[in-house]
């Protein structure tokens, strides 16, 4: 197989890599960074680094809008939502600092943890029929190796053989049944004799830790490279602003937020909807409204309840929803008038 290796700018959506990062994000960046370096240590378990990795990404990009955690035989996983339903996009196979041998490298990348990632990606894709996965990471904290999920699509998802040699090796019907054995007879076999090409992108830790000094912030341009990299509009392919017209991630999320609503995946859809019971806010928009209309018997004084909803239940939450989008429409409106007007007495005033 043909490694070609990418660099972080050749790796990012042009769009996306002109795109503005605040200095907020990047000096969290920096301290985040600074304080998982330090707390590095090669002699602890690979467990240990795991929950380092799990903690800068949530610290800098992911919580609370993404869940990362543990998923049957993956090290960590980044799913494409915070709900317990929401499917997988970014698989992680994480190995200990120390670890040389198991380790991928720009010149030995036929290891252990290629092949562990290949498995971990077709149970993934062959047996849950995942077809939402993102991108694949092989790290040990100091060196990160991300794959396109198109490529491991492209060479792995669509080889016959592969799949069928892996599908047997799941079902028990090859001469051995052990991890090692896919490794070593089948992973390992079909890295070697496979003519394609296998792109990844590499970003070392180390370097940018090293041009943090104590004030990040004359460093900026350095770090929005790392930045960008690990965000979840590059890892989860995610939407990002690049017109005026376009609604920041975080912005939308945070909006969800506020009414008491969440998106969802389901069968490859995105869809809004209520939050479940045990994650709802009293304080939300559609919770308050909700509340109300049902306290003050307000149903009760809608024309045409019927097209609402059959059910009392689905009246309260379609009418909240319809108040809550209406009321959330006024406010931006005014917050969008009062930036067109500071924009305009900034310029009259000139």
């Amino acid at each position: 197989m043909i490694f070609t290796e990418f660099n972080l700018k050749q790796a990012l959506n042009k769009a996306f890599l002109k795109q503005h990062i605040g200095s907020e994000k990047i000096n969290l960046l920096a301290q985040c960074l600074r304080d998982t370096a330090q707390k590095i240590n090669i002699h602890e378990s690979e467990a240990y680094h795991k929950n380092l990795i799990r903690d800068f990404l949530n610290k800098v990009y992911y919580d609370p809008n993404f869940t990362i955690n543990t998923k049957d035989y993956n090290d960590l996983v980044i799913y494409n939502g915070n709900m317990p339903t929401s499917s997988i996009g970014v698989i992680i196979e994480t190995k200990r600092p120390a670890e040389k041998y198991d380790m991928v490298s720009s010149n030995s990348m036929n290891t252990k943890a290629l092949h562990e990632l290949i498995l971990y990606f077709l149970r993934e894709r062959i047996t849950n029929k995942n077809l939402e996965l993102k991108h694949l990471i092989i790290t040990n904290l100091y060196h990160w190796f991300i794959f396109d999920v198109r490529d491991f699509e492209t060479i792995f998802a669509q080889n016959k053989n592969l799949v069928h040699l892996y599908q047997s090796f799941e079902s028990k019907q090859l001469s051995g049944t052990k991890t090692e054995y896919f490794y070593k007879e089948i992973a390992e076999n079909f890295v070697t004799n496979n003519p394609a090409e296998l792109k990844f992108t590499v970003l070392d830790f180390q370097n940018f830790i090293n041009l943090i000094p104590k004030n990040a912030e004359d460093y900026e341009s350095q770090l929005t490279l790392l930045y960008k990299i690990l965000s979840p509009e590059h890892l989860l392919k995610l939407p990002f602003a690049n017109d005026s017209n376009s609604l920041n991630t975080a912005f939308y999320h945070e909006l969800l937020h506020i009414i008491g609503l969440a998106e969802i995946t389901d069968k490859g859809k995105s869809l809004i909807q209520r939050l479940p019971a045990k994650h709802r806010n009293s304080g939300s928009f559609i919770e308050n409204t909700i509340s109300q209309l049902d306290s003050l018997d307000k149903l009760s004084r809608f024309p045409n309840l019927q097209n609402f909803g059959n059910t009392s239940d689905e009246q309260l939450f379609n009418i909240a929803l319809e108040l809550s989008i209406t009321w959330i429409n006024r406010i931006l409106f005014l917050k969008l008038l009062e930036a067109q007007l500071m924009v305009y007495h900034k310029h009259s005033t000139k």
